[in-house]
């Protein structure tokens, strides 16, 4: 059943440069609890913890574009060890102005500059998308397994946060997602045969990604999801509380990424004739539908036995559509501006995560319980229109300077 993964670790390197991206992965997943809780606790406001983690996902989001651009223009392993230089300082003056009662502006500062770190998944992306250049079904089938591996470490990450900063020192979970991701992101780096090579620059003056039309289309389609991803997540913790079950809540969104995980790698395992720009569509359509189950649930009162279950279904939708998403990103960008359009593609899912949390926090206050799964099922249903309205800019590379070898 698994033979298309077995397949994938057949290329010498896979295999390590696939297992030290996960300690990268995990120090990621783990960075936003990790962060909230230390501020938490050290300075007793929530207010500001919540602040400070917002503006650390929005400086990332800025930041991954510029990073991606550099990546294309001077190789994964030079950006990834000065990103890592750059990166270490700031890290580590977060830790200390937090705990030594430093102005609040500080952290910040600190917050923001920590950010400077490249885009892991698009680096291991562009990998795969080199290797398999020429066999579109492992391209496919190797964007379906970094999905299921994104979603394994969003599972465990923030619970291994949780438990180092109760059960250690509030200062833990960070400091050991600091050490796990700058080591795991040094380790990726230094698997230099896997790295693809930097394109010599193209005959016309290439533009920014993002004046692409498709890759447009595709990052208000992702943004979309994002504030799926990020409403979810807010209203099922409200919807817990509000029947005094909220230490459950955590148990509740490992059943959106598991059930996110299980499809994405069964979505791997699919051959079809259906175009990228067919299976965006199909994936949307599929994450709207789905993600009723936790509305009717919700709005229904039918309590966290019911819910939980909705949720794990609604979390088999979005994988399909992030992992064909991610495979049209490969498909209509050129391999010379890969990680910068990986970058943009990452940086709209934050940007949406980070509205969805606001958006969802407000409604969750005003509405009554349940009613916040409104706004992922219609951030879904925006999504849907958005593909709809711009499948044509999705079916093929928009000319000669579009096309990439990695198509």
């Amino acid at each position: 059943m698994f033979a298309s993964y077995r397949r994938l670790f057949a290329a010498p390197g896979t295999l390590a440069f696939t297992l030290t991206g996960l300690f990268a992965r995990l120090s990621f997943a783990m960075t936003g609890v990790s962060t909230v809780v230390l501020i938490a606790t050290r300075r007793d406001s929530y207010a500001l913890a919540g602040a400070v983690s917002a503006t650390g996902v929005l400086a990332v989001a800025f930041a991954l574009p510029l990073s991606g651009r550099l990546v294309d223009r001077h190789g994964q392993a030079r950006v990834s060890f000065a990103g890592v230089l750059l990166a270490v300082w700031p890290m580590a003056g977060l830790l200390l102005c937090t705990h030594f009662g430093a102005p609040a502006w500080t952290l910040f500062v600190c917050c923001a500059a920590s950010s400077v770190i490249p885009n892991l998944g698009g680096m291991a992306r562009a990998r795969w998308a080199h290797l398999y250049r020429d066999d579109p079904a492992a391209r496919h089938a190797a964007n379906s397994l970094e999905q299921a591996l994104d979603e394994l470490c969003y599972m465990g990450g923030p619970v291994l946060a949780m438990l180092l900063c109760t059960s250690l020192f509030p200062e833990a979970g960070l400091l050991v997602g600091g050490v796990l991701g700058c080591g795991g992101l040094l380790l990726f780096a230094a698997q230099r045969r896997t790295e693809p090579p930097v394109q010599p620059p193209a005959a016309v003056p290439a533009r920014g990604a993002l004046r692409h039309g498709g890759l447009r289309v595709l990052v208000l389609v992702f943004a979309a999801t994002g504030v799926v991803f990020g409403s979810t997540e807010v209203s099922t913790i409200a919807y817990a509380d509000s029947l005094g079950q909220k230490p459950l809540a955590g148990g509740l969104l490992a059943l959106v990424a598991a059930g996110s995980g299980v499809s994405g790698l069964a979505f791997g395992l699919v051959r079809s004739r259906i175009g990228g720009a067919g299976r965006l569509l199909l994936g949307v359509a599929a994450m709207t539908v789905l993600l009723l189950l936790p509305l009717a649930a919700g709005v229904s009162g039918a309590g966290l036995a019911v819910l939980g279950p909705a949720l794990f279904v609604a979390g088999s939708g979005t994988a399909p559509t992030m992992v064909a998403g991610m495979t049209m990103v490969q498909e209509l960008l050129p391999a010379r501006q890969l990680n910068e359009a990986m970058g943009v593609a990452v940086a709209g899912i934050l940007i949406g995560i980070s509205t969805g949390a606001a958006v969802g926090g407000m409604l969750a206050e005003r509405a009554a319980p349940g009613t916040g799964f409104l706004l992922p099922a219609g951030a879904a249903g925006l999504a849907l229109l958005t593909a709809l309205a711009g499948r044509h800019r999705l079916g093929a590379p928009s000319g000669p300077e579009l096309s990439t070898s990695a198509a």
